[in-house]
């Protein structure tokens, strides 16, 4: 996208679908009452600026698995340029040919882990963010993977691995830490699959379980220092 990217009130906001918590099952319901009520500033201290950027977006889909509700997750490839072997939502770029945030959301799963989106029910979107490293402005899709179909890794030039990773395992407090980064970030992280969830993903899903009244009480004591090449 141009440096000239200027965000409509619907992105820059969130929105949730009028009828959501109608066609949303009843354990997805405190994500689409969260997903409606959250600030932008309730989720990061980096907002958009008021132009500029380049647009994307990432795939919070939420399924009913063997586990319980669970949440989709890939680790990037590890030779990677930036990012490499990080947990994260499938996401990307916005191409032009896509129907905005939502259509690159479920082409970049697609992509990555081999998603029918046949199967998704897209509820809303949360508040676009801004990542400053890179760049993006990111709006985070909230679906409901009404239809799971099976799911497994693509593209093996950008996904290592990819995993349904239940609630109850991020939420444990067992799993919760602080994650401490030489540039001086400190965030939310959680410790499940033998992974690292933190920064702009382990941030957004600390925030909205909170937001969801969904968070066991945790100690924030535990701290986990990552590397540059994290």
């Amino acid at each position: 996208m141009s440096a000239e990217l200027r965000l409509t009130d619907r992105e820059r906001d969130g929105w949730v679908r009028p009828d959501a918590l109608d066609v949303a099952p009843g354990w997805l319901a405190p994500i689409v009452r969260a997903t409606r009520d959250v600030r932008p500033d309730d989720l990061s201290l980096f907002l958009p600026p008021p132009a500029g950027g380049r647009q994307g977006s990432v795939l919070m889909l939420f399924g009913q698995g063997a586990g319980g509700p669970d949440v989709l997750i890939i680790e990037r490839a590890r030779d990677m340029r930036s990012h490499a072997g990080q947990p994260a939502f499938p996401g990307g770029a916005v191409d032009p040919g896509d129907d905005g945030a939502v259509g690159a959301a479920l082409r970049e799963a697609w992509e990555e882990t081999d998603l029918d989106p046949g199967g998704v029910e897209v509820l809303g979107a949360l508040p676009a963010l801004w990542l400053p490293p890179s760049g993006f402005v990111v709006s985070p899709v909230v679906a409901w993977w009404r239809n799971p179909s099976p799911v497994r890794v693509r593209d093996v030039r950008e996904v290592s691995a990819v995993h349904r990773v239940p609630w109850s395992e991020l939420l444990d407090p067992v799993n919760r830490v602080r994650v401490r980064h030489p540039s001086g970030y400190v965030g939310p992280g959680f410790t499940v699959r033998g992974m690292l969830v933190w920064g702009f993903t382990g941030g957004i899903l600390s925030r909205i379980f909170a937001a969801a009244g969904l968070e066991i009480g945790w100690e924030p004591a535990r701290v986990v220092e990552v590397g540059w090449s994290a």
